[in-house]
Order: structure tokens, then sequence, then C-alpha cells
């Protein structure tokens, strides 16, 4: 390891699936008290861990009347059902890279394991680019696979998981961590949505991803104006 913390990769890089457009939701809120009535109108509150995720976000991290502010806190409020490598699934956190290579390697691993899972031939699925800048001092895992090869486990984020909240429990900013999909990457995840600044929408890119081989096929696509 480092230092011990270290800044995040500026800029980082996130993968979005555009089959879920973005919705203007938090960018026109002025007022945090006026969130959840938002929330309502558009149907996010429809699930109930949306807003359970929302209220174990302190208010003072609470994203709105900035470009944006709705694909951050989509992060946090739509978590992956097990969660993911360095948080549970109460509630999300944001997770980017530090090239856009990077992403799309770990946007990638978990295509192929849909391939697999659904016995396909091959799957091709369209992502939205994010650029953001991410702020703060984040614990620094760089370098420490063979100190803490719980961390990187490829198949289980119950070390990770473990690791990471106790670290967001305490404050922490949050992690910049070697990418276990592509060899010399680096990825950061961060606790803190106030500190995930600058958030703007690069290209578009096909991935596609085959059962016979390791490939991935990338096809970049011109800028689309979606409403991002």
């Amino acid at each position: 390891m480092r230092s011990g913390y270290a800044a995040a990769p500026r800029p980082s890089y996130r993968l979005i699936p555009s089959q879920f457009p973005p919705v203007a939701l938090f960018e026109e809120v002025a007022r945090a008290e006026d969130l959840e009535p938002v929330m309502e109108l558009a149907g996010w509150t429809n699930d109930r861990l949306v807003t359970e995720r929302l209220h174990r976000l302190p208010r003072n991290e609470w994203v709105y009347g900035r470009a944006n502010a709705s694909i951050v806190m989509a992060a946090f409020l739509h978590a992956a059902p097990h969660g993911a490598r360095f948080n549970g699934p109460d509630l999300g956190a944001w997770y980017a890279s530090a090239s856009v290579a990077t992403a799309i390697f770990e946007v990638a691993h978990h295509l192929r394991r849909e391939v697999v899972a659904r016995r396909l031939q091959s799957f091709r699925r369209t992502f939205r680019c994010y650029s953001s800048r991410p702020e703060g001092t984040y614990r620094d895992l760089r370098g420490a696979q063979d100190r803490h090869p719980d961390l990187y486990a490829p198949d289980s984020h119950r070390a990770g998981q473990s690791f990471g909240e106790a670290l967001r429990a305490a404050g922490a900013d949050g992690i910049v961590y070697d990418s276990v999909r592509h060899r010399g990457g680096a990825n950061v995840c961060a606790y803190r949505p106030s500190k995930v600044l600058q958030v703007t929408q690069a290209a578009h890119y096909d991935i596609e991803i085959s059962a016979g081989d390791r490939q991935v096929r990338v096809k970049k696509r011109r800028l689309e104006t979606d409403g991002a």
C-alpha cells in the first residue's frame, strides 16, 4: 500500500446501461425538504428500499440542484441486491475507473456472467459513459493484493464489504483500489455523494461478449443528447 490515503483518479469514468434512461429528478430540486415529495411523484418511492436508503444517507450528503445529480443519487439508492465489492446491499456507492478501458472491462465481467447464466452465444449492451471528479481523501489499497488477498477475491465480496462499510461508518470518503478485471487499471469507490463532482455525460459504447472466446468487442458511438 502507498501512504495509506490518496486522492481519487480525476477524471474517473462510470458506465451505466443505456436501457436505464436518465431521469432529471434531483436536478430541479432546490431544497432537501422537497426531495421525498418529488421522488414520490416520480415513482421512486414505490420501492421501499429506495426510501430506506435515502434515510441512511446523512441529509447533508443528499445531492440536488446540479447537473446529473440524479445519476449520482441513483448509484446510492438503487444498490445491487447483494451489494458490490466494498458496499453491502443496504446502501450503494459511486464506483468509477481511472480510464474508460478499465470501466469497460469492469462491466464486461458482469456481461460475461450474464452470458453464462443465460446460456447465450453472445450478448451486447449499450452503455452511457459519465466522467466525474471525486474529491476527498481515499483509503489507498493499490498494490496491496498480496497483503489483503481477501479484499481482492475475484468471486467473493464478503471481506471487502465488511472492510468498506466499516470505513463508511467511520466517515471515510471511500477507497481507491486496483481493478481485479483489468490488469494495471484502478478504480474508486466513493461513499459521499456530495464529493462526486463535475459529472458529465461522454460517449456511448456498445459492448459485446461471446460465449466462445474471452474477447470484449467495443464500438464507440457518437455523443447523443438524451437529456443527461
